[in-house]
């Protein structure tokens, strides 16, 4: 199996090795994640499977089961990229569910619902800063008009699908029944290390943190910064400032006082005029808050808001407040991930039961079937860069955990 894990795992990277100082590039709707894609359909064909695209350009592998009129038994991920990232974020999923297929195959097993590897398209949001077109799709989820959003090429939306081969305005029809699955299960690498340091094999998700986005403004007064006095300045970059230590102190306080954790991070800086010898008039900063309580959100949020209202007292600075994003967390299905810990510890594995700070396609899923989210360590939790990496023994209990979720689910009560 490693042998085949590695051989798969370069192959739908598009690499002879997976050494590669400037990491992969394969942005949604691209030639770069149609080959990738072409790869996954030769390799599942190669192990019996059938294969069909939906209209988003999902890509589905089917294993028919003895009784197909049940609903499926699913996993899979994506095989799109940041620029420059790893070859594991995403690929992981689909490599260790083409496994966990191939292992029940040559064990001579044969489900009785069948059995699905599901490619998601678009689930990064590196082209067009939007995220996991596909599975909105698949869900019925999907914001028609983000159509018209536009990459830094200029290109929008609907002009990537279409040179795909795909139509913007049949993607409604890529929208499975309710009744079409059973289950959904997708593995990923943690990007984090929980795992790692906690000295467990694998992660069995309880729930996916979703943000909370502010972007917080401050207008003040340009000058010159030769000639204007220190006590006549209304520079907004010091007026803003004290927020950023806030922000972490204020979290890191929360975080002494609850047992779940709640992270937020100042990731964005917009100084104008941004000119050595200007005063600043203008400076907007972003603020990501994370957490699978949306309460401990909000506290973080209605924090900043009365820190800068205290702020805008104190300085004759204006100050504004916008609200981006304000998603509610997603909590997987309970039934699902005891399962799954219970599966993990007959194959001899040690399960983490742990939350995840990072949005994935199964958060869409779990919206309309029961759904669980699987971590394997990736070592010294990084992720997005060309450096991530994840041991083939893990890709390994990938595959395990993956082939006893499609047996365990795959028979009928």
């Amino acid at each position: 199996m490693k042998q085949w894990l590695k051989e798969t795992l370069d192959d739908l990277n598009l690499v002879d090795d997976m050494a590669s100082a400037q990491g992969f590039t394969r942005l949604s709707y691209t030639a770069e994640e149609d080959d990738s894609i072409a790869v996954f359909k030769r390799k599942a064909e190669e192990l019996g499977l059938s294969i069909r695209e939906d209209e988003a350009g999902n890509v589905i592998a089917s294993w028919e089961g003895s009784k197909p009129d049940l609903p499926t038994v699913a996993s899979g991920s994506h095989l799109d990229t940041v620029v420059n990232g790893g070859g594991y974020d995403g690929v992981a999923g689909v490599l260790t569910a083409l496994g966990a297929i191939k292992q029940l195959k040559d064990d001579g097993f044969t489900p009785e619902h069948s059995l699905e590897v599901i490619v998601f398209r678009s689930e990064e949001s590196a082209r067009f800063g939007v995220s996991t077109v596909g599975s909105k799709a698949m869900t019925g989820l999907l914001d028609e008009s983000i159509g018209d959003v536009r990459d830094l090429e200029n290109v929008t939306v609907k002009e990537a699908v279409q040179a795909c081969g795909y139509n913007w305005s049949e993607f409604a029809k890529a929208e499975r029944g309710p009744n079409d699955f059973k289950s959904f299960v997708e593995l990923h690498i943690e990007q984090g290390t929980q795992i790692e340091d906690n000295g467990y094999d694998v992660g069995v998700v309880n729930g996916i943190a979703t943000p909370i986005r502010l972007k917080v403004k401050a207008q003040g007064k340009a000058g010159h910064t030769g000639t204007t006095p220190m006590d006549k300045r209304n520079d907004a970059f010091v007026a803003i400032a004290p927020l950023v230590p806030y922000v972490q102190s204020f979290t890191k306080q929360l975080n002494e006082e609850q047992k779940t954790p709640v992270v937020a991070t100042v990731s964005t800086v917009d100084l104008s005029p941004n000119v050595m010898n200007v005063i600043p008039d203008t400076v907007e900063i972003g603020i990501d808050i994370r957490s699978v309580d949306d309460d401990l959100k909000k506290r973080v949020a209605d924090a900043i808001r009365g820190y800068v209202a205290k702020l805008e007292e104190t300085s004759t600075t204006q100050f504004e407040i916008q609200e981006l994003v304000n998603n509610t967390s997603i909590l997987l299905d309970k039934d699902l991930r005891e399962l799954l810990v219970q599966l993990g510890e007959d194959l001899d594995l040690q399960p983490l039961v742990m939350d995840s700070g990072a949005g994935h396609d199964v958060m869409n899923m779990s919206t309309k079937w029961p759904s669980g989210l699987l971590f394997i360590p990736c070592r010294d939790g990084l992720s997005h860069h060309p450096d991530e990496y994840a041991t083939l023994d893990d890709l390994e209990k990938g595959v395990q955990m993956l082939a006893t979720y499609y047996k365990n689910m795959s028979q009928s009560e």
